[in-house]
């Protein structure tokens, strides 16, 4: 792998086979957004990728956890043009496309992740950096041209950038970026949620997320054996599952998520849910053969080598560099993976299992045991069920119409306490929203809907609860202003931040 430097941004390069193929990175994913500017830096990327052209050779650009790419391939010109007009595009925002830009976001509706690891990271991290993932926010037409601004000032300019090039350099490449310095984006995100625990969520299948250091060999040795056995349980034995894929996602740090995400054949997800947890109890227990040891070291070693791994090397290389991570190679790796014996695999595993976090389908409960036999409780914001509101405060209740008409609505209350909201759902689950702790509101006429960064969400509407104008006067004042948002006007209503019926419970 090659160095260099151009126009102040660090340049890596390998010589592979094909096209030139160049990808220009910065070192802003969604994870640096906050609630109240969800999709910002995808609204940065596609405003910038409006400027260009039409072009007829292989270009795109995309936002990940981590990482915002735009990439091209073609000849040396096509691929400096290209990279030119990025660059100059940054510098100068069309801010004034950013109403259209908004709805086409709206139209595409992408995530950065599946579904299934989007939960596992909101469950692990609240609604903060990477938890920000399972979350629509405010919606792309809420989002301040102030946070547009300020995010291309602070991360999209040479001092935050690598550019990755599949051969050398061409020598009319220009990269007219601004300079800046690369902003501090911490050590590991802490957690929420330790684990172990099970959740459920708006899913289609289950999942399990440990958390642990990504480069520790032996884990990421095990966790390769666990995907493979759960394929030939799942897909090949029983005929439950047709997919069964595995990640790792960085949280800052060089830690992160190893994750486990499994489809499931409609009216089998319990029983799913219930093979994935056993086999990684096995796994924790029994730990791994030699044969499977080896052949998940010669898979590596297969799709490390290939020289079709070049873009994802560099793309690992530029990674580390902006993230502050030593970068090893694919011979260094290897190195690492050949010290791993089948006892400090399943010793890693069973460590990092204590961090477990399972999630499940809405509509499926399990129960399931610990390497102890302890019960593998169930997780969320809330507290457990049965949970105490406070004696003071003032007191809200739903209308007497509808407790008579719908049992839950006996027990649901709002609390208001000088600093906090506390309320009781219709399950009995309590949670507990301290101000300082809300990360945006939804303002709705008449009502509110506060989420919080433990992953808690509590509507306080007139739909819920009766005469809550004093709770709202209250919440408003309380509630940093730069907070406050009203619905995006591309919202399906049904599916909005809109509160449940009284029947059903909030998130959390």
């Amino acid at each position: 792998m090659q160095h260099d430097v151009i126009d102040g941004v660090p340049v890596l390069w390998s010589a592979a086979p094909g096209p030139l193929e160049a990808a220009l990175v910065f070192g802003h994913g969604a994870r640096d957004e906050s609630f109240r500017t969800i999709g910002v830096t995808h609204l940065v990327e596609h405003l910038a990728m409006s400027t260009l052209p039409r072009l007829h050779h292989e270009h795109n650009a995309s936002v990940s956890l981590n990482l915002t790419d735009f990439t091209v391939s073609g000849t040396d010109e096509q691929v400096a043009d290209f990279l030119a007009a990025v660059c100059k595009a940054l510098g100068a925002l069309p801010v004034d496309r950013i109403e259209r830009e908004a709805g086409v976001l709206a139209a595409e509706a992408s995530g950065v992740t599946d579904p299934v690891t989007a939960e596992l990271l909101s469950a692990r991290y609240g609604t903060v950096g990477a938890g920000l993932v399972s979350w629509d926010g405010p919606g792309p037409d809420r989002i301040p041209v102030e946070a547009v601004r300020e995010t291309v000032a602070r991360s999209f300019h040479a001092g935050n950038a690598v550019l990755l090039l599949t051969g050398p350099p061409p020598p009319a490449l220009r990269l007219p970026l601004p300079q800046g310095k690369r902003p501090e984006r911490g050590d590991a995100q802490p957690v929420m949620s330790s684990g172990p625990h099970w959740l459920s969520a708006n899913v289609p299948g289950p999942g399990l997320g440990l958390h642990a250091d990504l480069d520790d060999a032996a884990l990421t040795a095990a966790h390769a054996v666990l995907q493979e056995r759960l394929r030939q349980v799942l897909r090949h034995q029983e005929g439950l599952s047709y997919d069964v894929d595995g990640a790792r996602m960085h949280s800052g740090g060089g830690r992160g998520e190893f994750t486990v995400v499994v489809d499931a054949r409609a009216g089998q997800q319990r029983r799913v849910a219930e093979i994935l947890w056993r086999e990684a109890l096995r796994l924790a227990s029994e730990g791994v053969t030699d044969a499977e040891l080896s052949e998940e070291i010669a898979g590596f070693r297969e799709a490390w080598l290939d020289p079709r791994a070049t873009p994802a090397e560099l793309g690992q290389a530029g990674a580390c560099l902006l993230s502050d991570i030593p970068y090893e190679d694919a011979a260094t790796r290897l190195a690492a993976l050949a010290e791993v014996t089948p006892d400090s695999a399943r010793q890693a595993f069973a460590a990092a299992l204590a961090t477990a976090l399972l999630v499940v389908p809405e509509d499926v409960e399990v129960e399931l045991a610990q390497l102890d036999g302890a019960p593998l409780t169930e997780g969320g914001c809330a507290h457990p069920r049965g949970g105490e509101l406070p004696a003071g405060g003032k007191h809200f209740r739903p209308s007497m119409f509808d407790r008579l008409r719908f049992p839950e609505a006996r027990t649901a209350r709002l609390v208001l306490t000088g600093d906090a909201v506390w309320s009781r759902d219709g399950r009995g689950h309590v949670h507990h929203l301290p101000f300082a702790d809300v990360v945006g509101m939804e303002v709705d006429g008449p009502g509110r809907v506060l989420f919080g960064r433990g992953n808690c969400l509590v509507p306080v509407v007139p739909e819920l609860f009766a005469g809550i104008g004093e709770a709202v006067e209250a919440i408003d004042a309380g509630v940093p202003k730069a907070l406050h948002y009203e619905p995006s006007a591309f919202a399906d209503r049904d599916d909005a931040c809109a509160p449940p019926p009284a029947t059903k419970a909030p998130r959390g």
